[in-house]
């Protein structure tokens, strides 16, 4: 036996992290498809999207569900399975487990379980996007998917705009014009951004330009195929600027606002508007 393959033996009681490919089928590599083929079974994100690729490769294992909805009680399934000495790969849709995705809980279940867990490297839309976005790579992080509730994603923004590294976010079509709007008027129209699109496969397209020219571009060119956003970090003088309550507790916020002189109410709802969140909020915080 040579030692490539005493290497990638494979251990009993181990969860396997398998990246799949984000488009293109030749991204997967040897050391995935001989774990896919290996284990005692395959946990999915949509047992339909992975039995095609198993098909493709000509793979048969048992597949089960393991996805945001049922990942509490699947996930107490699996590690017992694994208990016992099993093996199990885990795989998302497309890219690597545990990155925006439910894998996050298994992986945590199985630490405090003390159950072995490895990672098969692989595609990575995120990371894919910032290779290609013409942005500084080595200080980056990753938001991943914009809370949908207004408030939230205001608040968020907020945060973000004395962020001086590169930031990466997902994003499907039919909420790229509302997303690049919000991203305009939190960051300023004229902070860079990349839009990454089909990465890998046929029809992959990198857009590089400013916000502004990115609300107007697609304003005349309906948005397809999924989003990986990448935005220039804030220059020097935006994160000096950073909001003066960032690091402050809600409490220590209407607090300020009282020292200099407002009425409790006012200041809650000065504290309220400058978090983009509802008054009631600040009131619950208050309590």
């Amino acid at each position: 036996m040579s030692f490539a393959e005493e290497k990638n033996k494979m251990i009993p009681g181990t969860l396997y992290l398998v990246a799949t490919p984000i488009g293109n089928l030749a991204d997967l590599s040897e050391r995935a498809i001989k774990v896919l083929s290996e284990v005692d079974f395959i946990a999915a994100e949509d047992t339909r999207n992975t039995g095609h690729l198993l098909s493709y490769l000509g793979i048969k294992k048992p597949l089960v569900s393991y996805f945001e909805h049922n990942k509490r009680e699947r996930g107490e399934v699996i590690c017992d399975r694994l208990s016992a000495g099993e093996t199990c790969a885990l795989v998302t849709d497309a890219g690597t487990p545990a990155i925006s995705d439910p894998g996050e809980d298994l992986v945590k279940l199985c630490a405090e379980r003390g159950l072995s867990v490895t990672s098969i490297p692989g595609c990575c839309a995120g990371i894919t996007a910032l290779t290609l976005s013409g942005l500084p790579t080595g200080r980056f992080c990753f938001e991943g998917f914009l809370s949908v509730n207004k408030g939230e994603r205001k608040k968020r923004l907020e945060r973000l705009k004395g962020e001086d590294r590169t930031m990466i976010f997902h994003e499907a079509p039919h909420k790229l014009e509302t997303t690049l709007k919000d991203l305009c008027e939190a960051f300023g129209g004229d902070r860079k951004i990349s839009l990454c699109r089909e990465l890998t496969k046929t029809y992959e397209e990198v857009l590089r330009m400013t916000l502004s020219e990115a609300v107007a571009y697609h304003t005349e060119h309906p948005p397809r195929g999924e989003y990986v956003l990448v935005v220039e970090g804030a220059p020097e003088d935006a994160v000096n600027a950073t909001v003066f309550w960032a690091d402050m507790t809600v409490q220590e916020h209407v607090a300020h606002y009282m020292e200099g002189g407002m009425e409790k109410k006012e200041a809650i709802k000065a504290a309220a508007k400058d978090r983009g969140v509802p008054k009631n909020e600040i009131y619950k915080e208050m309590i």
